[in-house]
């Protein structure tokens, strides 16, 4: 784009994706008349799904809004918490976040996870047809018009990509009803109907289990049952701050 000028400001939040707003305050961005201001942000490195209101010149405008010479832009962050309306809330991530997707299951929220690498087109086609959230670190993947919705990672430690989804959504938590292997829920068993499962010491330690319906693995409070207390504790922990 080489055409007629425009001055845009970025939230703080999304800095991240723009470095030299971070040093500028704004920054001057050539148009070319006749794109839409959506894609002149996409065009600064800033994936909409990361975006919540557009102002000219103080007015709010849709993403299809195509901006003129002259134009003061400001670019707000996506407001929190998010909506996502339409279906009932659940995620799906790439094959980068198998640590968040299984912490997201621990805590009872309907999470799908390509555990190999099956592209962005497919990822995208899966968001859509199961109308699910992409979460994902992949800028590109994000800006694919086909997803249901999208959010960005910023973090790439789980913990705070943990926290930093939570905060944003704001999902119901059902702890310890998903199997964390596969996102199908769980019910009680007996011993027995997992007794091949278990090792001689567990057999003998252990009374209280739980199956998944899906995949049929075993869970009991086994020897991390106090780390996996702990992240679910500090979950609902958050949950209760933000009410």
């Amino acid at each position: 784009m080489n055409g007629p000028e425009i001055q845009v400001e970025f939230a703080s939040e999304l800095h991240v994706f723009v470095p030299r707003a971070r040093q500028a305050g704004t920054l001057r961005a050539a148009t070319d008349g006749v794109s839409s201001l959506g894609h002149v942000i996409e065009s600064l490195g800033v994936p909409l799904t990361e975006v919540g209101a557009l102002l000219v010149d103080g007015r709010e405008v849709p993403f299809a809004h195509v901006p003129a010479a002259g134009d003061s832009v400001t670019v707000r962050a996506v407001a929190r918490p998010q909506q996502v309306p339409g279906a009932p809330l659940r995620f799906l991530l790439d094959v980068h976040l198998g640590t968040l997707a299984r912490r997201l299951r621990l805590l009872g929220v309907d999470t799908a996870y390509e555990s190999t690498d099956i592209g962005d087109p497919a990822l995208a086609a899966r968001s859509a047809a199961e109308q699910r959230v992409m979460l994902s670190r992949d800028r590109g993947l994000l800006r694919r018009r086909e997803l249901w919705a999208g959010a960005f990672v910023y973090s790439t430690r789980p913990e705070e990509q943990l926290r930093d989804v939570l905060d944003r959504f704001r999902p119901e938590l059902l702890p310890w009803t998903r199997c964390t292997a596969c996102n199908g829920l769980l019910r009680k068993a007996t011993k027995d109907e997992v007794a091949d499962q278990l090792k001689h010491g567990t057999h003998a330690t252990y009374d209280v289990f739980a199956r998944c319906g899906e995949c049929g693995r075993a869970y009991w409070k086994g020897a991390h049952h106090e780390q996996l207390e702990a992240i679910v504790e500090r979950a609902l922990a958050l949950r209760a701050e933000r009410r």
